[in-house]
């Protein structure tokens, strides 16, 4: 059987986007998001997670405290009936990167690397799936995966972007599942 996906951005659809959040002190959620994520999941649409963090590829913490973080998340998710929520990141960076992690790779957004594994993993019908971002980048992967359906959050509301996304939001509050899964 094939599953579809809502596929989330972590850093602005997640959490409030504060730069290189690594740490759960400085980790808060935007409003919306457990009503937004129990609506897609009721609707028969598995959450995933798919975010660049260069954070630890440039040095500002590690995989296994970005882990930690992770962890945490999902230990509120289901304190909001939310089952844990996988969660696929890139730590690279083609020019800032330090080490290991200074790559041109293909999972970091705008490429579909991310998308494309949790897919595969997760038996996804990327053709009957859902992208929720708040960068271009998110909407660009998105799209080079065959999601069809590609929401943009954000403050800008932009015609200039509609080869990318399919509609756009100014706050996670404003998706109505039903409305835009029937188009």
């Amino acid at each position: 059987m094939h599953n579809k996906a809502l596929f989330l951005d972590r850093d602005g659809i997640i959490n409030i986007d504060k730069g290189y959040v690594g740490k759960i002190a400085d980790f808060e959620f935007v409003e919306g998001i457990f009503r937004l994520i129990e609506r897609f999941t009721k609707a028969g649409y598995l959450p995933i997670i798919v975010t660049n963090q260069s954070g630890i590829g440039r040095g500002y913490y590690s995989e296994e405290t970005f882990k930690r973080l992770c962890e945490w998340m999902n230990t509120r998710f289901q304190a909001h009936d939310i089952a844990p929520v996988p969660v696929y990141f890139c730590p690279h960076h083609p020019t800032d990167g330090k080490g290991e992690y200074l790559t041109d790779c293909e999972c970091r957004k705008p490429k579909p690397g991310l998308l494309l594994k949790a897919a595969q993993d997760y038996n996804i019908d990327l053709s009957r799936s859902v992208m929720i971002g708040d960068s271009i980048r998110d909407l660009e992967a998105a799209r080079a995966a065959g999601v069809p359906i590609r929401l943009w959050v954000t403050e800008k509301k932009q015609n200039a972007i509609a080869a990318s996304c399919t509609h756009t939001f100014s706050a996670i509050t404003e998706i109505e599942p039903a409305v835009v899964i029937s188009q």
